[in-house]
């Protein structure tokens, strides 16, 4: 069942990354909405969520929904989608290529699929429960770096709640010294999939949604990584606190966040 699901899904997001893309091309300034700090929306992101749930319900009817631009209010009882329709939408607005569309499963309180479908590079990483992970139709793995010190880090950057921001700072000074590099996307959606297919050893990021990381806990799950709080408990929805590893580096990873996040 999930797999059939997972396809129709994977065949949605193209469908609405194809919307997507198009907008792109004739998008301006003008059309930016602002939710909160540094927090945008445009008609984009509210018409490829319609999309997106429309296409939900044929699939899987009987499902609730948790999404972003609140365009559908309904919890089911026994299966929740948690959709993000545009993760990264101000590298959309400003016309940096790493967006994507993000789809995920709940079945009650677990996890059970997910999609994050890549639009640019028109990159398709999905997975489900008791299966491998895929990119494109090819099974893949989290890699084996097994230090911070041979490892390329993903994070994203706080950009409305600053409470944080210096304990982040002095993590992120930490590790600038101790890795190969530090990169920030800006969709927490592809740092997820690139670390389950290995082009990053481990991510982390607090103040996440759960639409912002629930496909991409699935995939690298799957694909034999590891996700976390900064406490180490599998727990990362509400607790707004993710770090996602290839599962060699976690208990390095969390010495590192736990010195400054306690």
């Amino acid at each position: 069942m999930l797999q059939q699901i997972v396809t129709q899904v994977i065949d949605l997001s193209k469908q609405v990354g194809a919307f997507i893309k198009q907008e792109r091309s004739t998008f301006n300034s003008d059309q930016i909405e602002y939710k909160g700090l540094n927090d945008m929306v445009s008609y984009v992101d509210k018409t490829a969520e319609e999309k997106i749930v429309a296409g939900l319900e044929k699939i899987l009817p009987e499902a609730g929904f948790i999404t972003e631009e609140k365009t559908k209010n309904k919890i089911g009882e026994r299966y929740n989608w948690i959709i993000d329709p545009l993760d990264g939408t101000t590298n959309f607005i400003h016309g940096l290529p790493v967006f994507s569309v993000s789809i995920a499963l709940k079945e009650y309180d677990e996890l059970v699929a997910g999609v994050v479908y890549e639009i640019n590079l028109d990159e398709c990483f999905y997975a489900w429960k008791g299966a491998p992970a895929y990119l494109n139709g090819k099974e893949i793995k989290v890699s084996n770096c097994p230090t911070i010190s041979n490892s390329l880090i993903a994070t994203g950057f706080p950009y409305y709640d600053f409470e944080k921001q210096p304990q982040y700072i002095e993590l992120f000074t930490y590790l600038m010294k101790n890795c190969h590099g530090l990169r920030r996307l800006g969709s927490a959606a592809v740092d997820l999939a690139y670390t389950a297919c290995g082009r990053f050893d481990a991510y982390y990021e607090y103040n996440l949604n759960a639409w912002d990381c629930a496909a991409g806990i699935v995939i690298v799950r799957q694909a034999g990584g590891q996700v976390v709080n900064f406490k180490g408990g599998d727990e990362v929805l509400d607790t707004r606190e993710l770090l996602a590893t290839n599962g060699k580096m976690t208990g390095e990873m969390l010495t590192a966040v736990q010195q400054f996040f306690s």
